[in-house]
């Protein structure tokens, strides 16, 4: 039996994975709040989920991915309140969106997609079970979770009660009873979404509706818990107290697995320093499935800096992958996973280990060995690459030509006019992008590096 090994943040070292049922493995993965684009930052943990979730049903016989969709959310209603449009509208075209841009980076759709705004009564049941509890309480037309009544509260963060009260970034309200209780129910007025419930027409915390929607779809105890690092605290620490005290016998998620965050050019990623990148935006200039690779390259556990060269340099990567494919052009994949790559991600999801082990592969196929190719087409449906044939890879390739030839042009009379600053400034911008110029007494030729 294959064994997959996980670092499981809850208990801070790699565990070997054990699932409750053998039979069928679950996983939660926190999704998207949809009110805007998509940007790179959202995309890392899908694709890293997305290899987990291959991984596991490489190795098990049913899986169910669970990936919710938050629909009402104080983000989304300032975004209406900004533009004048509908909430309505906003949810449907930003799911469309987060749709289309994952689908572009060959993401699995999840098998359940609950969205928040359809477990109302779930989130409302929850919230009475820890009312009942004394877990819970009415203030002021808001219903609070009491911090001070869960004796484990911030042990998942590893955060001690002062540590959570300066860092919980809540408003101290005077009708909390405790400066770090947090927002289960709150009252909405006639302009904002609300739905009926005991304590009057309001709408859900953030934090309630992911424990509600998990319990509905996966039950008490399940396999494994995802997300960004960013989400560790509040909101897997709080997911993790409301559910265990509505459900004391409940052991919540075994396994919690979180992606570390990802910079841009070396700085984390702001709209106020003009360094915000969408998945739209990449992917208007290069390939899906070189976004996707360049996600893969580094460890999930360690932060990713993206960079325009480093996007260049995963298509470069892509292109060799695809050259060595393209060598044997009726082969079938293997039957098994080569050692080289499962062993790597099976050992907490090591794809850049992976990736090299696809490149001694790659070695081998363009060298002839046709077994080698036919492991790399197995090995690609794992890590979710190699979604074309070679030579319609290439010929994606196409399309640029114009712009190359347009730039080769320039550079041409940049030297012409002996401005040669300029001109050594387009081989440099080719150069960044994958393309080599190579000048002889008879022009100048480009080829892909």
């Amino acid at each position: 039996m294959i064994q997959i090994r996980l670092h499981n943040t809850k208990s801070r070292r790699r565990e070997l994975f054990m699932p409750i049922d053998p039979d069928h493995v679950k996983l939660y993965v926190c999704g998207p709040t949809v009110y805007d684009h998509a940007h790179i930052g959202n995309a890392r943990p899908v694709v890293v989920f997305d290899v987990l979730v291959r991984l596991l049903r490489h190795v098990y016989p049913r899986v169910t991915y669970v990936r919710n969709i938050t629909d009402v959310d104080d983000k989304i209603n300032a975004k209406s309140a900004e533009t004048g449009e509908p909430i309505a509208t906003i949810t449907a075209r930003t799911t469309a969106w987060y749709h289309r841009d994952m689908a572009a980076l060959f993401a699995v759709l999840p098998d359940i997609e609950p969205r928040a705004t359809a477990h109302m009564g779930e989130i409302i049941s929850m919230i009475e079970r820890l009312i009942a509890g004394g877990h819970a309480y009415e203030a002021d037309g808001h219903v609070l979770f009491a911090v001070r009544s869960d004796a484990d509260y911030g042990a998942f963060s590893g955060r001690s009660p002062d540590e959570l009260l300066a860092g919980a970034r809540v408003d101290v309200a005077t009708y909390k009873r405790d400066p770090g209780d947090f927002v289960l129910w709150k009252p909405s007025p006639d302009a904002l979404p609300g739905w009926e419930s005991p304590w009057g027409r309001g709408r859900p915390g953030w934090h309630i509706e992911c424990s509600a929607m998990i319990h509905r779809h996966l039950g008490t105890d399940f396999d494994i818990h995802g997300g960004g690092d960013d989400l560790i605290f509040p909101h897997h620490e709080n997911e993790i107290a409301q559910s265990t005290c509505a459900f004391p016998e409940s052991g919540f998620a075994r396994i919690w697995m979180h992606v570390h965050m990802l910079q841009v050019n070396g700085e984390k990623m702001s709209k106020s320093l003009g360094n915000y990148v969408t998945v739209e935006q990449v992917l208007a200039r290069t390939p899906g499935e070189a976004l996707r690779f360049l996600l893969l390259k580094t460890h999930y556990r360690s932060t990713l800096d993206f960079t325009e060269a480093a996007l260049a340099e995963a298509k470069r990567e892509l292109d060799r992958f695809y050259r060595a494919l393209g060598k044997h052009p009726n082969v079938s994949p293997a039957n098994g996973v080569p050692d080289c790559v499962l062993d790597t991600l099976t050992d907490d999801l090591n794809t850049p280990a992976a990736i090299t082990g696809l490149h001694a592969l790659a070695d081998a196929a363009l060298g002839g060995d046709e077994s080698a190719a036919a492991s790399m087409m197995t090995a690609g449906n794992l890590l979710g690459i190699f979604n074309s044939s070679a030579s319609d890879w290439f010929r994606g390739d196409e399309d640029d030509a114009g712009r190359i030839k347009a730039s080769i042009a320039a550079r041409l009379a940049a030297r012409k006019s002996r401005d040669f600053t300029r001109a050594d400034a387009i081989r440099a911008e080719l150069a960044e992008s994958g393309i080599i110029l190579e000048d002889s007494a008879t022009g100048t030729t480009w080829r892909r590096a």
